[in-house]
């Protein structure tokens, strides 16, 4: 599952971005990567590993909604229905 999240450019430099990605493990758990950044400049990346996928979906729809929240747009949403809304 991925989302890709944007706030709007306001003209003085280029708009941020915070992508979030649920992989499954070779383990059995689940890792939701975290990069943020501004658009064609440096990111950062974190990981959280989760021991199951019904955790690992709570926690990506918590960090989708802290973003919306911020003023962030869903520009792109793939896999698991888009991460329920």
């Amino acid at each position: 599952m991925r989302l890709l999240l944007q706030q709007r450019p306001d003209g003085h430099e280029a708009p941020r971005f915070v992508q979030l990605m649920l992989q499954p493990d070779l383990l059995g758990g689940w890792t939701l990567l975290r990069e943020t950044g501004h658009i064609g400049g440096r990111s950062s990346v974190r990981r959280e590993q989760f021991l199951d996928q019904d955790s690992a979906i709570a926690a990506l729809e918590q960090a989708r909604d802290q973003q919306l929240k911020r003023g962030f747009q869903l520009m792109f949403a793939q896999g698991a229905d888009g991460a329920r809304r």
